[in-house]
């Protein structure tokens, strides 16, 4: 299933908040098609969980700006740990899961942070949708 086609089985009117993490790649992805289906469906707001305030500075010029452009268009942005630390990321994760009822990820291997998430997010108790096509791995 693809990213809009994913987020498009989410407008249901009982689920309003989408928690997106807007760091590299799938992240930027999902919070873009968020923000172009958010368009059609104005009851659905972006709130992006970031691990510290200095996420992005050593990143590309390119990606920055692309970050940059999707924190002024969130509705809410959510720091769980104000300078970066060994566990930022970990927090960020933890907090994803615990104020979510589905889990949309693209995994695509048993390691790794995703996968460390995923595992968390079945522990309690939520629909995982794992749009890596072809690339499922079961965990």
């Amino acid at each position: 299933m693809c990213c809009t086609g994913t987020i498009s089985f989410l407008r249901h009117p009982i689920i309003r908040y989408l928690l997106c993490e807007a760091s590299h790649k799938f992240d930027t992805l999902a919070a873009k098609t968020i923000l172009q289906l958010r368009k059609q469906y104005p009851q659905i707001k972006l709130i992006l969980v970031l691990p510290c305030v200095s996420q992005a500075d050593r990143w590309p010029p390119a990606d920055i700006a692309a970050y940059q452009e999707i924190m002024e268009q969130a509705d809410k942005v959510v720091y769980t740990s104000q300078k970066y630390t060994r566990d930022c990321m970990f927090k960020r994760n933890r907090h994803l899961v615990d104020y979510s009822s589905v889990c949309i990820c693209y995994l695509n291997k048993e390691t790794g942070g995703t996968a460390y998430t995923v595992k968390y997010a079945q522990k309690c108790g939520l629909q995982i949708i794992n749009i890596a096509e072809g690339f499922f791995v079961a965990i």
